[in-house]
């Protein structure tokens, strides 16, 4: 019965693939149509000039269960960024560490004027606390914005604006900290479990050693759906094509007709790579910029973490902006330049312009943040399926999480 039934996934990045592994696992041999050149879907790797450059600054974090499940670490050879981050406020610079696994930066930790004592002892209270809680109870629990959750916990405006807001914006990709409760909790307990790591040789790494585990899937580059009329996919070139089931891995609202007048709201980012003689930082820490007024929320330079990332005497140095801005082209470049040339004293005139990301579909904006879905919940027609992070929260564990529960809908049905 499943060597006859063909089942197509729309969408080749980390549901997509992922649904196509447990697929393979239970007997059958999947189609994906993918609408670019290679997997990925948002997690993605250009190669320009001897330089990697990922699609955004994205990060594994280890800790992730999904992820220890599908990938091996090992051979992807990741490179762990040292646990905390080095913040510019415009007047001075301090360090932000952890010095329950780095024991040496506990005098520094004590003495950063990031904030203050009582602050740094809660930090490592809710580390702790977070750690002791299950990801179901972290779920479970009533949901209000990040930034009131740290309030109630009593942490002062100091380390709210000097570090929670710079660093978490970066990851929420919005600067009100509005983002759920829930997702602070499950980051907070990712980092506090594990490392921030990238691939030696890129995020792209990742979908590629998901692609690899494949044997028995066809997939179609190039091929962009246009629609999904019942169990029939119509490209944009008008092949059409029929299945018995379907896993939509990619934006529902442009291909089913009934989800037309629907819209999934996402955070957008915009990622500049430069290349430099050498780091300011020369430690694989992140750089948080707290000024109020700036336009950088952080930079790295990814060399410090991986040399893969950059020719022999080169480093790439990475700067996000999360702030919504009116600059463009060559305008937001020079700003840029000369704004982290004030920031950390680097010579805006030796910072060679690569390539700049406009991401307008970075992370799914949620209400509803969840951290597993039952394989029934992502059926939405009677044979086809959807997948994706943003049906339970904008991480690569949720991709994960969304395309094995779409094959066993798929599986099962």
């Amino acid at each position: 019965m499943q060597e006859k039934e063909k089942v197509i996934i729309i969408g080749a990045g980390i549901a997509g693939l992922t649904a196509a592994i447990e697929l393979e696992k239970n007997g059958f041999s999947p189609m994906i149509y993918e609408a670019s050149d290679k997997v990925g879907g948002r997690v993605k790797t250009d190669h320009i000039d001897g330089y990697r450059l990922d699609h955004g600054f994205q990060v594994l974090l280890t800790a992730y269960p999904e992820a220890q499940q599908y990938l091996n670490y090992e051979a992807l050879d990741l490179k762990t960024f040292f646990p905390g981050a080095v913040i510019y406020d415009g007047n001075e610079t301090f360090a932000l560490s952890d010095p329950l696994r780095q024991p040496s930066t506990l005098f520094t930790m004590l003495m950063s004027p990031v904030g203050t004592f009582s602050d740094k002892i809660k930090m490592w209270s809710m580390s702790r606390m977070l750690k002791k809680k299950s990801l179901d109870q972290i779920f479970m629990e009533n949901e209000m914005s990040t930034l009131q959750y740290l309030k109630d916990y009593g942490f002062t405006e100091k380390i709210i604006n000097h570090f929670f807001k710079p660093f978490f914006s970066g990851i929420f990709l919005e600067n009100e900290l509005s983002t759920s409760s829930r997702m602070f909790e499950f980051v907070f307990k990712m980092f506090s479990e594990g490392n921030a790591a990238i691939p030696a040789k890129g995020m792209q790494e990742i979908p590629n050693q998901l692609f690899t585990q494949l044997k028995n899937t066809q997939i179609h580059f190039n091929k962009k759906v246009d629609r999904v009329e019942g169990q029939r996919i119509i490209s944009v070139d008008g092949e059409k094509v029929e299945a018995d089931k379907i896993i939509i891995a990619t934006d529902p609202y442009k291909i089913l007709p009934g989800l037309s007048s629907q819209t999934q709201e996402y955070h957008a980012v915009v990622n500049l790579y430069f290349s430099v003689d050498q780091s300011v930082i020369q430690k694989p820490l992140i750089g948080l910029v707290s000024k109020k007024d700036a336009l950088i929320n952080n930079f790295n330079y990814m060399t410090d973490v991986s040399k893969d990332y950059a020719p022999e005497n080169k480093c790439l140095l990475s700067i996000s902006i999360v702030k919504d801005t009116h600059l463009k082209g060559e305008e937001l470049i020079n700003r840029v330049k000369e704004e982290f040339s004030r920031l950390t004293g680097e010579d805006h005139n030796t910072m060679q312009f690569l390539k700049m990301y406009h991401i307008r579909k970075a992370l799914p904006v949620l209400d509803d943040i969840q951290t597993d879905i039952q394989p029934t919940a992502t059926r939405i027609q009677s044979k086809v399926f959807l997948a994706g992070d943003y049906l339970l929260n904008g991480s690569l564990n949720a991709a994960m999480v969304s395309g094995r529960s779409a094959a066993m809908a798929a599986i099962s049905t």
